[in-house]
């Protein structure tokens, strides 16, 4: 019997190989699509899980209130905050700082530039991160111990054992001994922290200076409470801590007639799971992914996979009256209608099982496209988790159910007498079929409108002017191993009479996004009069402003010429001078970090960061004893090969062992919104494949609705109605959905688009023509698959169609 049924099955689908071929593409693509999807997604959500203890480790930040009202959460962290709190609260287990830096690492005269973090010794007890060699009670007790990665280990010391060994780091631009004491497991690809070294955090450079300031924040702290200790019962008392040691700056804050956080305090301590830190998107300068995005994959793969399982029921449902007769001979035989639902749905899950086989190898063929395309790290071992492989497959059965269950139980339900009398009645098309096109229809308009917004917004951000000329500008990391003001001396000297080369300088931050993947911001904060005033604090040279094109409004520029220029001047920008509550400012003298700056020049405002952010003012200065992390070089627009070729060669005269990593600043900013374009995509992909999916419904909605209607069309014809006419009236029914799935689609894509814009400083606004353009897009897609059919319909010799009359 089921060899019987099996050679049926197999008959029947070759039999319909058109209506087989187009369900198997689109199970298939949906299938191969969603795993894809649904990885990636698992992948993020599963960030920082392995750790044991996960649910007992916090990070900390500060909460307050801007003058607006808005939230406002800062992560950096005081030095003395972390003995403070192992301290006054035994219910922790163990503190530890980050400091997210690196380093150049020397051995026998080669060196290598490596993620070496700054942390305290309770690190490696607090996270799972298991050392290979060592003892994780004592190998960070001194201040000259190393903990290495193994990849770290392999690079440096191949296969001798390297505990014990010696290694030189460049730490405040000077060489400092360490011994390794331990080699630890390299991070999980789904690990919050990235190393490759760990050394202790009495290290840091500003540490001798800032050991017991709490109005200097620099690094991360995170806690791990001991077992049975409530997280929120703890967060409240660290409100006793914040009233000792930040007295002063609360009652400023009060004073200046700052609102209250949502706790009703000026400043609180605030607890964030560590589960929690890969998405926030506020307090880790732009290194979290938003839990939306994570999900919005998700969704877009439930949608498409719907859309296909839809596309499934109306082309089998297409094809029930074709096999209407088959029905009504196995009843008058003797068959239950179990068997024939059996038989039926047997053959669903066949097409399915292979639809999903295929779909699994586009998957994994699509693999490398879809990692570069989406900044994915998927590989073939993610596939053969297990709890991928349960779900697939119950996900698998769940599927042929769903979409198989019901034309099966529709073809079973012909009665066998009527049947065999080819009285065959099917009934109008009802609110089921109806409610399966809307929609499809409204995921693919819901789609096309997220995917135009999103690239409008992406277009505005990119074309947006930032308040300097980011065109034709080389930006070169320092790196470590090199003093950036001799750098950038020798660079200047060098390529002085290039003529390719328009302006040199420096800076302590980079514009956009740069090849070495650091980014850093210093923020200071300070009085001047009764004024709060907070600026972002930014290191450069002479010729700044000529090389980055950035507009002299009031005062001078820096130069030699003036010594007091690299010690305490400043420039500061429009909406600094707007925040001093000074019209002309120049002359003026603000004190942050208690020294004091003259002002000597105003200059335009620019956007130092990316557009997520409001920008905020900036004070430049040339203080030589901050470093020069960035060169910077104009260069001729006329040449442009040849400027790089120039740079390329003073580099390399001047520092033969390190990378040339140069990059245009035009292209540093556009890696700022490199998640959006991510999602825009995603959007167009999804947004194509809902479209040719969608399609492949109407055409099968079509197809059965004009089967139905033969007789009629013959009707018609025979009685003078034109083929226009008819196409009309075939046309008129599902123009109706479409328009439907229009309106439903169009308040649900504002209000998503809405919330997703609500995360940038600078918006566009959601214009209505985007919805008419849509919903236009939808119609003319619908029209021209409906009138496949209907056209093919309308022109058919009525006396085909009337001859069993």
């Amino acid at each position: 019997m089921l060899r019987n049924y099996l050679k049926v099955a197999f008959r029947t689908l070759w039999k319909n190989r058109t209506h087989t071929f187009i369900n198997v593409i689109g199970l298939s693509v949906a299938f191969g699509t969603c795993i894809l999807l649904f990885l990636t997604a698992t992948f993020e959500l599963s960030y920082d899980h392995f750790h044991t203890d996960s649910n007992r480790i916090f990070r900390l930040h500060f909460l307050s209130s801007n003058r607006d009202g808005s939230v406002n959460k800062e992560s950096p962290m005081p030095f003395p905050i972390s003995p403070a709190l192992k301290a006054e609260f035994p219910e922790l287990e163990g503190v530890t700082r980050w400091f997210d830096r690196s380093a150049s690492v020397r051995r026998n005269d080669q060196t290598y530039t490596k993620d070496v973090r700054m942390v305290d010794a309770d690190f490696l007890h607090m996270f799972t991160f298991p050392l290979q060699k060592g003892n994780t009670r004592t190998a960070m007790n001194s201040l000259s111990d190393i903990v290495i990665s193994g990849n770290m280990a392999k690079d440096i010391f191949g296969s001798e054992d390297p505990v014990g060994k010696p290694l030189q780091l460049r730490l405040n631009n000077e060489w400092k001994a360490f011994t390794v004491t331990g080699v630890i497991n390299n991070a999980p690809k789904n690990s919050s922290f990235e190393y490759d070294a760990f050394i202790r955090s009495e290290n840091a450079g500003d540490y001798a200076d800032n050991k017991g300031r709490w109005d200097h924040g620099s690094h991360d702290v995170y806690v791990k409470l001991k077992p049975g200790t409530d997280p929120q019962t703890l967060q409240r008392r660290t409100q006793a801590l914040m009233n000792k040691y930040f007295a002063s700056d609360m009652k400023e804050r009060q004073e200046q007639g700052y609102p209250k956080n949502e706790l009703g305090f000026q400043r609180s301590l605030i607890l964030q799971p560590l589960l929690d830190v890969h998405f926030d998107t506020e307090t880790t300068h732009g290194a979290g992914i938003s839990r939306t995005y994570v999900f919005t994959l998700m969704l877009v793969g439930l949608f498409i996979l719907a859309i296909a399982c839809i596309n499934f029921i109306n082309l089998t449902i297409a094809q029930s009256l074709s096999r209407a007769r088959e029905v009504g001979v196995r009843k008058s035989l003797g068959a239950q209608r179990g068997q024939l639902f059996g038989q039926i749905w047997g053959e669903t899950v066949l097409l399915c099982f292979g639809a999903l086989l295929i779909g699994l190898g586009l998957a994994y063929g699509l693999l490398p496209v879809f990692n570069r395309l989406f900044r994915s790290q998927l590989t073939l071992s993610d596939f053969l988790q297990p709890t991928v492989l349960l779900t697939t497959i119950l996900g698998f059965l769940l599927i042929t159910l769903v979409a198989g269950g019901y034309p099966s139980w529709f073809v079973t339900r012909f009665n066998a007498v009527e049947v065999l009398k080819g009285k065959v009645k099917v009934s109008r098309p009802g609110l089921l079929r109806n409610s399966l096109i809307v929609t499809q229809f409204t995921i693919a308009c819901l789609l096309i409108v997220c995917t135009v917004i999103v690239r409008q917004q992406i277009t505005y951000l990119q074309q947006k002017p930032v308040g300097l000329d980011k065109e034709q500008v080389v930006s070169i990391p320092v790196g470590n191993g090199l003093n950036g003001n001799d750098v950038l001396k020798t660079m200047r000297d060098r390529l002085s009479n290039q003529p390719n080369i328009v302006a040199v300088s420096g800076s302590g931050v980079n514009i956009g996004a740069g090849l070495d993947g650091s980014s850093s911001r210093s923020i200071y904060g300070f009085m001047y009069g009764k004024r709060d005033v907070s600026c972002d604090w930014l290191r450069v040279d002479t010729d700044y402003l000529k090389t980055m094109g950035i507009k002299l409004l009031q005062g001078r520029d820096f130069s030699p010429s003036f010594s007091t220029d690299s010690s305490s001047s400043v420039l500061i920008t429009q909406s600094m001078a707007k925040a001093l509550g000074e019209t002309n400012p120049v002359g003026k003298f603000i004190k942050p970090d208690n020294k004091t700056f003259q002002i000597v020049g105003v200059v335009a405002d620019f956007n130092l960061y990316s557009l997520h952010q409001e920008a905020k003012p900036i004070a430049l200065q040339m203080q030589s004893s901050l470093p020069i992390q960035y060169i910077l070089v104009r260069v001729n627009p006329q040449n442009l090969t040849g400027a790089m070729e120039t740079i390329k060669a003073s580099w390399k005269l001047i520092a033969p062992k390190q990378e040339f990593i140069g990059s245009f600043l035009d292209e540093n900013t556009e890696r700022w919104y490199k998640r959006e374009r991510r999602l825009a995509n995603i959007f167009s992909s999804a947004a194509g494949i809902a479209i040719v999916l969608s399609c492949m419904g109407l055409f099968a909605i079509a197809l059965l609705t004009i089967r139905q209607r033969t007789k009629e069309i013959g009707v018609r014809k025979v009685l003078g109605a034109s083929v226009f006419s008819i196409v009309g009236l075939l046309s008129r029914d599902f123009l109706k959905l479409v328009i439907a799935a229009i309106i439903i689609a169009s308040p649900i894509a504002w209000y998503a688009m809405d919330q997703w814009l609500a995360d940038f400083a600078y918006k566009i606004d959601i214009e209505w023509w985007v919805f008419a353009l849509s919903g236009i897009l939808a119609i003319v897609i619908a029209l021209l698959t409906v009138s496949f059919q209907s056209i093919k319909a309308a022109l058919m010799n009525p006396v085909k169609s009337l001859r069993s009359e």
